[in-house]
């Protein structure tokens, strides 16, 4: 995660998504930063990801829940980008990610 309207993201330790697909079908996990542990799950359709998340606070151990709809996009360098508008808290909130290139 490189930017977050719900939370400043650490860059040293930012919260790392990992993404798994099967016939359009998405599934996940991500931790770091703010988050001890979530999972997700959903559906991609062309260049759009929807999923369902949920996560545990590192500060206070509460747990989150929400909705998620990502475009994906790709950066100068071709890696993968998604721009993510979700709820959060009754909010609208806004996250971008992008791909870790391969070492």
């Amino acid at each position: 995660m490189i930017s977050s309207t719900t939370s400043t993201v650490d860059p040293d330790a930012p919260s790392v998504f990992r993404y798994f697909e099967r016939d359009g079908i998405i599934w996940g996990d991500y931790t770091g930063d703010t988050v001890t542990i979530g999972r997700f799950v959903g559906t991609r359709n062309d260049d759009v990801i929807w999923v369902s998340f949920v996560h545990v606070l590192v500060a206070d151990g509460s747990v989150v829940t929400g909705d998620g709809e990502s475009t994906i996009e790709r950066t100068e360098e071709g890696l993968l980008r998604l721009v993510e508008d979700y709820e959060m808290h009754g909010a609208p909130q806004l996250s971008v990610c992008v791909e870790v290139p391969a070492a």
